[in-house]
C-alpha cells in the first residue's frame, strides 16, 4: 500500500488546478473522490473514501481534509455537511473523539467531523513530507493510520452492497446472513450461552426459527436463572422501528400463549443505531447487543 495519491493531492493544493482525473477511482475496496473545489478553489480540499451506494453528499466515510490556511491535513471520521446522514459513526466515536471545531479555531467547514489523525505537510524539493508536532511521520505510519480508520469504517457499514465480489460484501454483509446459524452452532461459547439455554423437544432443536401463528422468531431461548422466555431477533436489512415492533410483537405472543409475564427481548445488530438506543431506553425488558466479526487464519495442518 502506498500513499502516492495523498502526496499528489498535497502538491496540487499548491497550484490553481481543479482537475481530478489522474486520481484512482478506487482504493482499499472503497470509492475515492477528490475535490479541489467547483468553479473556484476550495478553502478545504478533500479526499474521501466512501462505500458503494453512499454518496459523499449524504453519508459518513473516512476523508482527508486539508485546511490550507492553517496547513493542517486531518484524517477524519467524516460526516456529510450537505445532507446530514441518517446513519453515522458509532456512539463511541461521537462521544469520545474530538470534533474539528474543537481542534481548529473557527474552521472554514466540516466542523462536525471527528479527528482521527493530523499532519503538517511540507513540499521539500521534489518530496512531500508529513510532520506531526515537529516530528517527521513515515509513510508506513500514515498508511497504518489510514488502514485503521478504513477497517473500522467497514465494520460500521450497514449497506446493501451491489458488488458481491467486493471484500465488504463478502465480509460483514455476507456474514450477517449467516449470523443466526453461527450463534446456534457456537451457543455455549457466546455470552448468550452463559445466561440462556436453547429449547429442545425429543432431542430436536426447536429454538431456531421458532414457529408461531404470527411468524417465526429468529431464536427463542430460556433464561437459566428462572426458566422465563427470551425472544432474540437479528436486525438484518430492516428499519430499527420494524425490528423493535417485531420483538415486542413476539414477546406479547409468548406472554399470552405461555403465560410468561417475565418474557424479555434481545436485538442483535451490526452497529450502533441511535433509534435503537432511544427505543431501548423506554423498553427496559429489551437488550441490544452488537456483534463483531473477527477473521483469523491458521496454518493448514493435517
Amino acid at each position: 500500500m502506498k500513499i502516492d495519491f495523498l502526496k499528489q493531492f498535497i502538491r496540487q493544493t499548491k497550484t490553481g488546478s481543479l482537475k481530478t482525473k489522474e486520481y484512482p477511482r478506487e482504493f482499499l475496496d472503497l470509492n475515492m473522490k477528490v475535490s479541489f473545489g467547483q468553479g473556484a478553489l476550495a478553502h478545504v480540499p478533500w479526499v474521501a473514501l466512501n462505500a458503494p451506494d453512499m454518496p459523499v453528499s449524504s453519508g459518513y466515510y473516512p476523508v482527508y481534509l486539508f485546511y490550507k490556511e492553517q496547513n493542517i491535513l486531518i484524517l477524519t471520521y467524516g460526516i456529510s455537511e450537505t445532507n446530514v446522514p441518517e446513519k453515522s459513526w458509532t456512539r463511541n466515536i461521537h462521544e469520545s473523539k474530538t470534533k474539528i471545531s474543537n481542534f481548529i479555531q473557527n474552521p472554514f467547514r466540516y466542523g462536525d467531523s471527528f479527528v482521527h489523525s493530523h499532519y503538517q505537510p511540507k513540499v521539500e524539493g521534489d518530496e512531500v513530507v508529513f510532520y506531526r508536532e515537529n516530528q517527521k511521520i513515515s509513510d508506513e505510519i500514515i498508511c497504518s493510520e489510514l488502514l485503521d480508520l478504513v477497517n473500522f469504517y467497514k465494520s460500521c457499514l450497514d449497506l446493501d452492497v451491489k458488488d458481491e465480489t467486493s471484500s465488504i460484501s463478502s465480509g460483514l454483509f455476507y456474514l450477517e446472513s449467516q449470523l443466526e446459524d453461527f450463534l446456534i452452532e457456537n451457543w455455549n461459547e457466546t455470552d448468550f450461552g452463559k445466561k440462556y439455554e436453547l429449547i429442545f423437544e425429543s432431542g430436536e432443536l426447536k429454538s431456531q426459527q421458532y414457529r408461531t401463528d404470527i411468524g417465526r422468531i429468529d431464536i427463542l431461548a430460556k433464561k437459566k436463572a428462572d426458566n422465563s422466555y427470551v425472544v432474540i431477533e437479528l436486525k438484518r436489512n430492516q428499519t430499527s422501528d420494524d425490528t423493535v415492533g417485531q420483538v415486542t410483537r413476539y414477546m406479547g405472543w409468548v406472554q399470552e400463549k405461555f403465560g410468561d409475564n417475565n418474557v424479555c427481548g434481545v436485538i442483535v445488530a451490526g452497529k450502533y443505531d441511535e433509534k435503537l438506543y432511544y427505543a431501548q431506553k423506554m423498553l427496559k425488558n429489551i437488550e441490544v447487543f452488537l456483534y463483531e466479526v473477527n477473521f483469523k487464519l491458521n496454518a493448514y495442518k493435517k
